[in-house]
C-alpha cells in the first residue's frame, strides 16, 4: 500500500525532509520545485512508512487504498508526475535515501550576539520568517499586526470548508507564546507608529503585509451596487472584522464570477455549497445566514482565455466535480473550448473538463432548477448594467466574433487578481504591487526587510513562504554578520511603552488566547469547530476579558 499526496497539500516539503526512501518530488533542491501545484509520491518507490503522513502540517497524505471516493483520482495522479522521469539513481550503500553531504543554512560565528527583529505582519509569511530566526539564532521577535488577532490569510483567506489547510495555523501559533516573542496585534505600522519609529526600536524590521487589494477589471459599471471583489466576499465569509455583515447581496439567482484561478473556484464553490455543510467549518456566521437565506442557484465562471490556459489548480476543479447536488456545465458557444478539451492530452488542466456536460446556454431563461457551476471560456466582461445595481453582466461572445452577449446576474464578483499597497514610510513599486528588494532588502533602507507576496508579488500558496522567507532571513543575518544594521536606540520595553501611549486597544499573547478560548467556546455552543468573533470591539472585549460570558 502505497501513500498519496492530496488537495490540501500546501507545498512546505515538511514531508521531504523525513521521507527515508526519497520519493517525494520535487523537492527543495530540484529545479521544479515551487512551480508544480503540488508534491507528487512515486508509488514505485514508496515503503508505506507514513512518515510524511505524520509530518504533513495540512493533513494532505493518505494511503491510497483508504481514499474517500471524492479523493481517489490523487492516487493516478501521484504516479502521472513520475510517468517518463527518469528514475533517481538507486544508492551503493545500505541505506535507502542517497543522502547528501551535511549542509548548515545559518552558520554564524560564535560570537554573534541576539538580534532583536520586528515581523510585521502573521500570515504564513510573516510566520516562517519568525520560525526560521527562532530554531536558528537567539533573536527576540516583535510581532506586529494591524489586526487584533494573528492568522493573516491562514485565518481570512482559506474557505471555510478546507479545515485541513488551515491547520497550518496551529504549526505557527506555538510560536505566539514563545519566550523570546513579543505580539503587539491591533497596531498599524503608519497609524499607530511610523516605519522610523519601529526601526529604531529593532535591529532589523521584516514587513509580510501581503497584498491585500484586489484588481478591477476598468469597465463601466464596475461600482455598482453588487459588484465587489472577490477578496471582499473572501473576507466576508471567514468573518473579517473590516468587512460588514451586510457587505454582500445573494438576492439574485445567477452571480457572474470573473477570473478562473482557484479563488474564483473558492467563490463559486460557496456560493452553491449546502449551506448545512459549511457550517461544519468555521465560516462565519453571518454568511451562513446570508447564503441560507440567498437566492443563488447558478455561478457563471467566465475565462477570458481557454480551459487550457485556465489558472486554477487541477485538485480545485477536482474538488467542484464532487461537489453534492452541484452540477458542472461548459458553455459551449465557442468551437475552441471543446476543441481544447477533446485534445487534452491526459495530464493536461483542459482534460479535467472532459465529461463535463456541454451545452449552449440559453442566457434569456433564468437558471435551471437545482444549484450548478458554468464554465464560460473565451468570453471577458465588457460592462455591468442596471439603474440602482448590477442586473445584467456584458461579455465577449466567441462563437460570432461580436461583442453584447448579456448574462442576467444580480452578482457580480471580480477574481482577477490581488496587488500589494503603498505602507507609509517604505518605497512602492505601483506597477508591480510590491516593494521594490534585491533578496529581500529593500532598496536604500539598511535593516528593512520584506517577504511574501508584498515582496514577490500575489504569487505561490502557504508553503511557497517558506523558501521566500529564508532567502529574507539569510539576507538579514548576512548584513547582521557584516556590520551592516544599525544597533537599537531603545529596548523592548520602550517599544511596548509607545506603542501602548499611542493604542490603549493593544492585544497581546494572553489577549489572542482569550480570544481563542470565546471563539472555541461559541463553536460548542453552536454545535461548530469554531464561531469567529466578527467585529474589531467583539475582539478586543475577549482579548481583554480572557474568556467573555457566552450567552446560553
Amino acid at each position: 500500500m502505497t501513500y498519496a499526496i492530496t488537495q490540501t497539500c500546501c507545498g512546505d516539503a515538511t514531508c521531504v525532509s523525513v521521507c527515508p526512501v526519497n520519493c517525494i518530488h520535487p523537492t527543495p533542491e530540484e529545479p521544479d520545485f515551487g512551480t508544480t501545484e503540488m508534491l507528487y509520491i512515486d508509488p514505485k518507490s514508496c515503503i508505506d512508512c507514513g512518515a510524511c503522513a505524520d509530518a504533513c502540517p495540512v493533513d494532505a497524505v493518505f494511503p491510497v487504498d483508504s481514499l474517500p471516493a471524492s479523493q481517489r483520482e490523487y492516487g493516478p495522479l501521484n504516479a502521472a508526475w513520475f510517468a517518463g522521469r527518469e528514475p533517481a539513481p538507486a544508492p551503493a550503500g545500505p541505506n535507502f535515501h542517497a543522502w547528501g553531504e551535511p549542509s548548515f543554512d545559518r552558520t554564524l560565528p560564535s560570537d554573534f550576539g541576539p538580534l532583536r527583529v520586528a515581523v510585521v505582519g502573521t500570515g504564513p509569511a510573516g510566520m516562517y520568517a519568525v520560525e526560521d530566526l527562532l530554531l536558528h539564532t537567539s533573536a527576540e521577535v516583535t510581532l506586529i499586526d494591524r489586526l487584533p488577532v494573528a492568522g493573516g490569510l491562514i485565518r481570512y483567506g482559506v474557505a471555510p470548508d478546507h479545515p485541513a489547510t488551515k491547520r497550518a495555523g496551529e504549526t505557527f501559533a506555538r510560536f505566539h507564546s514563545h519566550p523570546r516573542v513579543r505580539l503587539h496585534l491591533g497596531v498599524e505600522v503608519g497609524r499607530d507608529v511610523t516605519a522610523e519609529e519601529v526601526a529604531a526600536h529593532h535591529d532589523a524590521v521584516v514587513y509580510a503585509v501581503g497584498a491585500p487589494a484586489g484588481r478591477r477589471l476598468s469597465i463601466p459599471g464596475e461600482d455598482l451596487p453588487g459588484s465587489i471583489c472577490a477578496t471582499t466576499f473572501v473576507s466576508w465569509y471567514n468573518a473579517h472584522p473590516e468587512v460588514a455583515a451586510d457587505a454582500v447581496d445573494l438576492s439574485a439567482e445567477r452571480a457572474v464570477v470573473v477570473g478562473n484561478g482557484n479563488v474564483a473556484l473558492d467563490t463559486a464553490r460557496i456560493l452553491v455549497s449546502e449551506p448545512d455543510a459549511l457550517a461544519s467549518g468555521d465560516i462565519a456566521g453571518h454568511a451562513l445566514e446570508a447564503l441560507r437565506a440567498g437566492s443563488v442557484r447558478e455561478v457563471v465562471l467566465l475565462g477570458r482565455r481557454g480551459p487550457e490556459d485556465a489558472a486554477y489548480t487541477r485538485s480545485e476543479l477536482l474538488a467542484l466535480k464532487h461537489l453534492p447536488g452541484v452540477d458542472l456545465v461548459v458553455d459551449d458557444h465557442d468551437p475552441r473550448t471543446g476543441a481544447a478539451v477533446d485534445g487534452a492530452e491526459p495530464g493536461d488542466r483542459a482534460a479535467l473538463l472532459r465529461g463535463v456536460t456541454r451545452e449552449a446556454v440559453d442566457w434569456t431563461a433564468p437558471p435551471p432548477e437545482g444549484r450548478r457551476i458554468v464554465f464560460r471560456f473565451h468570453s471577458a466582461a465588457l460592462e455591468a448594467t442596471g439603474e440602482e445595481a448590477v442586473r445584467t453582466v456584458r461579455v465577449t461572445d466567441g462563437a460570432g466574433g461580436t461583442d453584447g452577449r448579456e448574462i442576467p446576474a444580480g452578482l457580480l464578483l471580480r477574481a482577477v487578481g490581488q496587488r500589494g499597497l503603498p505602507l507609509p514610510g517604505l518605497p512602492f513599486d505601483e506597477t508591480t504591487g510590491t516593494v521594490p528588494h534585491e533578496a529581500g532588502r529593500v532598496e536604500g533602507m539598511p535593516g528593512t526587510y520584506v517577504v511574501g507576496w508584498i515582496k514577490r508579488g500575489p504569487s505561490g500558496g502557504i508553503g511557497a513562504n517558506r523558501g521566500c522567507a529564508a532567502e529574507t532571513v539569510g539576507a538579514l543575518l548576512d548584513d547582521a554578520v557584516r556590520g551592516r544594521l544599525t544597533a537599537p536606540a531603545a529596548g523592548a520595553k520602550a517599544f511596548r511603552r509607545l506603542v501602548r501611549s499611542r493604542n490603549r486597544r493593544v492585544v497581546d499573547a494572553r489577549g489572542l488566547a482569550g480570544i481563542e478560548r470565546t471563539e472555541l467556546a461559541l463553536g460548542r455552543r453552536d454545535g461548530r469547530p469554531r464561531v469567529k468573533l466578527a467585529t474589531l470591539p467583539e475582539l478586543v472585549d475577549a482579548a481583554r476579558s480572557g474568556r467573555r460570558r457566552i450567552p446560553g
